[in-house]
């Protein structure tokens, strides 16, 4: 394939990629013709409405224990090292590096894009991604932001992103636990991904070395959570795990989308790391998600689907292949996208958690303590696996609803955000978008319509003068009432036959959450600590 761009291709990536010409090598291709090259390499095929539909292989989701920071001089006293955040020496990465040039420099075609994270110029991080497959070029187009062609001529990348799908890694001369992995070296500001096609495991590598910057250099909290805002500019966030709903919330038709995953929060108010969206498809319907329903067309990537028999509409409702089936697309794919991708101090911030057992109520106040307390926690609950007769939720506790992406301690987040909310007078509630009446297989799934309803009563004022009752044990503010939300449901205690059973499973659920703030209570003050369920 000709390359449509070679007047404008950086000389030095062919020294990078050690190439004596540019033949083969594709810079900044449009989708159009990224896509075409999919399609005649075989990697993927056209679904009814014109997205490009792939399978990511191996892996369908990230590999975080196959994740690694080099330690050195740079990170060692500033890096959480943990289950998350795992050391691997320079000698390791510097013939990871190797290996993964040598690999780039001998397959027959090369896609090289230019881009940019941040959507406020004060902090705007170049980037270069350079990857062997066309689908990674499309993902990063469509997920990071996109320079104009003049700043081309004068472009320069902070950090380089370099991508062999397909190159199966040796664990012993790498230093690694298997065939795959994702190794990022802040002195050299280079991303190495390997052994895997989960397209992924770009954004959040770019999203982790945000998150490592940002706070420490720039004073900015980096969140792992979505915002949108009214068109009088109030902002609201949506802090969440995967399956909580912090894409479906967050895009709401009557707000301005700011963006799905990834944002910073200065002195000056939030934006977008991103240029797009990478949202889950599973059970995707156009009545309830309209927005992210229609952003599949010519330009979006969607990752892991099926189709029903003899077509090439998506089943959008097939987890055979994974639960995690995603599309991305560019945020101007979506009607009411912000651009610039900015907005305001948040009035309301919404910590969602989708409790499979059934415990927390629909949504809940906070005060600053519990707040930074919820924080800190990042509960969920699943429920677990496909396997057969595996009924029973299981929690899952995220510090700061991204533990995977947060190179620093979660202490020093929480103390961002908390000074955060003490300049903003953001208000903070807790939403569950799980289950009620019982635990998953005995109660029922809090209806999308209410969780709606109760934020939309938050965003317009009408919980304001509501009348609240305590939550027993977690000490939690609820309404009595809400408009367009049943009463009874508000108080989980009512929705469970019985009141007893209820209360002890009230109970272990609160002393999961006391075992598991365990390991942050020495870094906290005893105000947040406080702000612990009481049994």
């Amino acid at each position: 394939m000709a390359n449509p761009n070679t007047l404008f291709l950086p000389r030095e990536i062919l020294l990078t990629l050690g190439r004596r010409s540019a033949d083969h090598v594709h810079y900044q291709c449009s989708t159009d013709e990224l896509v075409q090259a999919a399609l005649s390499r075989g990697e993927g095929i056209l679904n009814d409405q014109g997205a490009l539909v792939i399978r990511t292989g191996e892996f369908t989701g990230r590999s975080p224990k196959d994740k690694y920071i080099v330690r050195d001089e740079t990170t060692a006293g500033h890096i959480h090292w943990n289950d998350f955040n795992q050391p691997i020496e320079q000698s390791y990465f510097d013939k990871t590096y190797r290996r993964v040039l040598d690999y780039l420099a001998s397959t027959s075609d090369i896609w090289v894009r230019d881009a940019y994270t941040c959507a406020d110029p004060a902090y705007r991080m170049n980037v270069r991604v350079i990857s062997e497959k066309p689908t990674d070029s499309l993902f990063v187009y469509n997920m990071f932001l996109r320079p104009q062609e003049d700043e081309l001529e004068e472009f320069c990348p902070q950090w380089q992103v370099f991508v062999a799908s397909n190159l199966r890694l040796d664990p012993r001369e790498s230093g690694t636990r298997q065939h795959n992995a994702a190794m990022i070296s802040f002195r050299d500001r280079v991303v190495l991904i390997a052994g895997t096609g989960y397209t992924g495991e770009i954004k959040k590598g770019m999203f982790t070395i945000l998150n490592y910057i940002l706070p420490q250099h720039h004073d900015v909290l980096s969140m792992h959570c979505s915002a949108n805002k009214a068109e009088d500019g109030t902002t609201a966030l949506f802090f969440g795990l995967s399956g909580t709903g912090k894409t479906t919330l967050s895009a709401d038709p009557e707000r301005i989308l700011i963006g799905d995953d990834e944002h910073g929060w200065t002195d000056q108010g939030v934006f977008n790391f991103e240029g797009g969206c990478y949202a889950k498809c599973i059970s995707l319907t156009e009545e309830k998600e309209p927005e992210i329903f229609r952003a599949i067309r010519p330009g979006a990537l969607v990752e892991n689907t099926g189709f029903f028999p003899g077509t090439n509409q998506i089943d959008f409702e097939d987890s055979s292949i994974t639960e995690n089936t995603r599309v991305s697309y560019p945020l101007h794919f979506i009607s009411n996208a912000a651009d610039p991708a900015t907005g305001e101090h948040p009035e309301h911030i919404f910590f969602l958690t989708c409790d499979a057992y059934g415990i927390l109520p629909p949504i809940a106040r906070l005060s600053t303590p519990q707040a930074m307390y919820q924080f800190i926690s990042g509960y969920t609950a699943r429920v677990a696996g496909t396997e057969a007769g595996v009924t029973e939720p299981k929690s899952t506790f995220s510090a700061c609803f991204g533990a995977p992406f947060l190179p620093l301690h979660p202490g020093r987040y929480a103390d961002m955000l908390g000074n955060r909310l003490r300049e903003s007078n953001a208000k903070v509630w807790l939403v569950n978008t799980g289950w009620t009446g019982g635990p998953y297989g005995t109660g029922q799934r809090i209806k999308l319509a209410y969780t709606r309803s109760l934020i939309t009563a938050v965003l317009e004022g009408k919980l304001d003068h509501a009348d609240f009752e305590i939550f027993p044990i977690f000490n939690l503010e609820i309404p009595r009432d809400c408009p367009g939300v049943p009463s009874t449901i508000l108080n989980p205690v009512h929705t469970w036959s019985d009141r007893d059973v209820y209360m002890k499973k009230a109970t272990e659920l609160a002393e999961l959450f006391i075992r598991n703030f365990e390991k942050y209570a020495a870094g906290v003050s005893e105000e947040i600590k406080a702000a612990a369920p009481i049994i």
